[in-house]
């Protein structure tokens, strides 16, 4: 499998003056000629430009888009080869699910016997509430 890098750098925004080269398109090709063959001759190969949107700051609290144009690049990269593994034997299989063997047990209950709980424990008194009068008392 090959892998690739990428590079993205920013397209040219004004053309360069050459000897020869009149009109404004002209010197704009130049310039994004140029910027294609710099990195080439790096190992870069062209890919396609894009145009996103880039949001900056204005002011304190403003802020713009700006749509910037970039330039994609890639190369390959050189991937180091695996170096080869032994392949250890596949674990023993697991054995067979068992099923339990139902027996007949006495039934456990998981209910609360009644009577001698924490509510009704021995020694404690129901707490005594007043009356108010009719003026603290809620509607």
């Amino acid at each position: 499998m090959r892998m690739f890098e990428y590079k993205v750098v920013p397209a040219p925004v004004k053309g360069v003056k050459a000897k020869g080269v009149k009109t404004p398109e002209a010197r704009f090709a130049l310039g994004v000629e140029q910027a294609i063959n710099e990195l080439a001759a790096e190992g870069w190969e062209y890919q396609r430009s894009d145009v996103l949107p880039s949001t900056e700051r204005v002011g304190l609290t403003g802020s713009e888009t700006h749509w910037r144009t970039l330039m994609v690049f890639r190369r390959a990269v050189a991937v180091a080869a695996a170096p080869e593994v032994a392949v250890a034997p596949a674990p023993p299989t697991p054995p067979a699910r068992v099923e339990p063997v139902l027996t007949a047990a006495p039934a456990v209950s998981s209910a609360v016997p009644e009577g001698a709980g924490v509510a009704e424990a021995e020694g404690r008194a129901d707490p005594v509430f007043e009356e108010g009068n009719e003026e603290t008392r809620p509607a």
